[in-house]
């Protein structure tokens, strides 16, 4: 399959832009040769696309693009807007380029976003916070792809590797794709690729996504190549943030070696799940504040979505009439009922949960007012009692910071129907499950020892489970709400869609 594909693809990009190739072969060939003679470069039409995802990188988003516009190869710009909350998107337009809106957070639906809205076949991506850049980048990296001796460039540069690279990739690389294992920065952003080779990658959501194309591009048979771009400047990351990558770029490698036959170890399949698993709780989510003192906590069924995500998956797997009686059953306490419920989705595929939870209907202005609230300095989170899965989906959906819900457990990307209760919602995280509450999230946010302490905690909700943490909340509100209890409160205020809730926002801040 990997052959016959290979062979189409050859046979095909032929046919595309028969003038660019020649005209950035003319480039590639005099480039050298005008810097000696300080001759004016020749006149010639751009086929190159750069793409730069970017998520609030204002401080060097302008001179990005700049450099890139500056390129002799370079046909047109495009900025990937994960939702920024700061002047990214402005000042990349100001600068000169067609800026676009992510259809999702994360890296990897932002690049691919930037490959579809690309004019050209040629396309170079670079990440939005480089500096120190050397002249001329764009027109070398696919320069291998004009002379038709790659099909797949990374960018190779001054500096090692960092400590994810050195200490995560280039190892496993060694490990399951030996091929692989002279790639210098395998975890690079700077990439050049044909359009028509990239439309058949697969992007990974998260920090796995440039490796993931490289392993991706080369089980397909691509070519791949290396050019050298002297040396960058990185803004660096936390500490979390590197363990986070280095979880999930094992995760990538190990789901690439299995499916080409070189992993025969399942439990490694665990890993995916201890990651998981942890960006679930609230110790990981605090090291997010970034010196933030407000929060808001939404709901996710009801509120974000006038849905509820366990009745529409039950609809997707023909488990209806199982749902509804454990739902109507009086007796079971929050715990309880959501173990037996959890059962019903044994041997149900991750996808099918991925599925529901990109197909929910998001209620008007939710993104919107969660833009807002960033934008004023709060940190915005969903907390459900719902599952993980589904409110990890619904946080990108969204672009909040984070979200916590309860862990279903999956063996191979299929539900065991085992669910571990968030001990975030229990009281002092306790195995007292009889006090599943969302109150006790909220008191991890109230709690002194956060530092700096949460000064302000904003909750919307619409149903009972919600009462306890809209009660502990500065400021409360209650959507479409479906118990008379929650409008019997003085200080809950009742909006009638996120619509409003922006008015409100407004007035009260």
């Amino acid at each position: 399959m990997n052959a016959f594909f290979l062979r189409l693809w050859r046979k095909l990009k032929h046919f595309f832009h028969i003038q660019t190739q020649i005209a950035l072969k003319t480039v590639v060939a005099s480039h050298s040769k005008d810097i000696k003679s300080n001759k004016s470069p020749p006149v010639f039409d751009a086929f190159v696309t750069v793409a730069i995802p970017a998520l609030n990188e204002e401080k060097a988003i302008e001179s990005v693009v700049q450099y890139a516009l500056r390129d002799r190869a370079t046909g047109e710009v495009i900025v990937i807007d994960d939702s920024s909350t700061d002047q990214t998107a402005s000042l990349a337009r100001r600068a000169g380029a067609r800026v676009i809106t992510s259809s999702m957070l994360g890296k990897g639906a932002s690049m691919q976003d930037g490959v579809m809205a690309a004019c050209h076949e040629y396309i170079v991506f670079l990440d939005g916070d480089l500096s120190g850049l050397q002249e001329n980048i764009i027109s070398d990296m696919v320069a291998p792809l004009v002379r038709d001796e790659a099909d797949f460039v990374k960018a190779r540069f001054g500096r090692g590797g960092g400590r994810v690279t050195e200490l995560t990739a280039k190892p496993m690389l060694k490990v399951f794709f030996p091929e692989l294992a002279h790639i210098s920065q395998p975890l690079g952003g700077i990439i050049a690729v044909r359009s028509s080779l990239l439309k058949h990658l697969t992007f990974e959501p998260g920090y796995g996504v440039d490796i993931g194309l490289l392993i991706d591009a080369f089980r397909k048979g691509a070519r791949i190549a290396e050019v050298d771009i002297g040396s960058l400047e990185h803004d660096s990351q936390s500490l979390l943030d590197l363990t986070t990558m280095a979880n999930e770029v094992a995760r990538v490698i190990h789901h690439h070696s299995r499916e080409a036959g070189r992993l025969h170890v399942e439990q490694i399949t665990e890993m995916y799940e201890a990651q998981r698993q942890a960006a679930a709780s609230f110790d990981y989510i605090i090291h997010r504040q970034k010196n933030r003192t407000k929060v808001v906590l939404l709901d996710m069924d009801g509120t974000i979505t006038p849905h509820r995500f366990v009745v529409e998956l039950a609809k997707h797997t023909h488990t209806e009439d199982t749902l509804a009686s454990l739902l109507e059953d009086p007796l079971n306490d929050a715990g309880t009922r959501s173990k037996e419920i959890a059962s019903i989705f044994k041997y149900t595929h991750r996808k099918q949960f991925d599925k529901v939870a990109m197909s929910m209907e998001i209620r008007p202005g939710v993104i919107n007012f969660v833009n807002q609230m960033k934008r004023d300095g709060f940190m915005v989170g969903i907390v459900s009692d719902s599952y993980f899965i589904a409110a990890e989906i619904m946080r990108k959906r969204i672009f909040a910071d984070f979200a916590i819900a309860h862990i279903l457990h999956f063996q191979n990307d299929i539900c065991t129907g085992e669910l571990k209760i968030n001990p975030d919602f229990l009281p002092n995280g306790k195995l007292l499950e009889d006090f599943v509450c969302k109150s006790n999230v909220l008191k991890r946010f109230l709690s002194p020892k956060n530092k700096p302490s949460f000064k302000e905690v904003w909750a919307i909700g619409d149903n009972l489970n919600d009462l306890n943490m809209l009660n502990l909340a500065d400021k409360s509100f209650v959507i479409a709400p479906k118990s008379a209890a929650l409008q019997n409160q003085k200080h809950i205020i009742e909006i009638q869609s996120f619509v409003e809730l922006l008015t409100v926002e407004t007035e009260l801040t």
